[in-house]
């Protein structure tokens, strides 16, 4: 068995940017790229979107020379850049891989995103599935600062463990105390 894979190639699109269904605590995270009429959205984890945004950063300040400052508390910052996704009514696939490189001849970020590998798939009986994205660096930065304020909009993080408080408390192991 042969799967042809699908590629949603963005060129220079009209958007890209994470957004996530649901309340923290069970929010869905998903990616979006959309040019003119053509949209495509793919699921992923809401590590996936902050590793995402943190690369993405790294590779603008190595390659670019870019110094930005992703500021997530200060909502202006988040409110003038690129605007939310649109709420999916299907994903393409879950992502598994994730990689961003710098095109030094055009000056553009490249991600591109490939689903999970399904083990009951092997390599050579499959192309995977491929979403690949082209963005100026001010666009990159763009997506960097609504993907942080994103994954900062969740359930506060407990300050002695990390892990996340629940709107009904977190009984924090390490501190021997129950936060509200």
């Amino acid at each position: 068995m042969r799967v042809v894979a699908r590629q949603y190639i963005y060129e220079s699109p009209d958007l890209f940017s994470a957004g996530a269904v649901g309340e923290p605590g069970a929010r869905a995270f998903y990616l979006q790229a959309a040019d003119g009429a053509a949209r495509t959205s793919v699921a992923l984890e809401k590590v996936q979107v902050a590793a995402l945004a943190e690369r993405l950063v790294e590779l603008l300040v190595t390659m670019h020379g870019v110094v930005p400052a992703v500021d997530v508390e200060d909502p202006s910052e988040s409110a003038t850049d690129e605007p939310p996704a649109e709420h999916p009514s299907a994903h393409a696939f879950r992502v598994g891989a994730m990689t961003l490189a710098w095109d030094a001849e055009r000056e553009e970020v490249v991600i591109q995103v490939r689903p999970a590998v399904d083990d009951e798939v092997t390599e050579d009986e499959t192309d995977a599935d491929l979403l690949h994205v082209r963005l100026r660096p001010d666009r990159a930065l763009a997506f960097a600062r609504r993907a942080s304020a994103l994954v900062a909009a969740g359930r506060p993080s407990c300050p002695f463990c990390g892990e996340p408080i629940e709107p009904t408390g977190h009984f924090c192991a390490r501190g021997r105390a129950h936060l509200n």
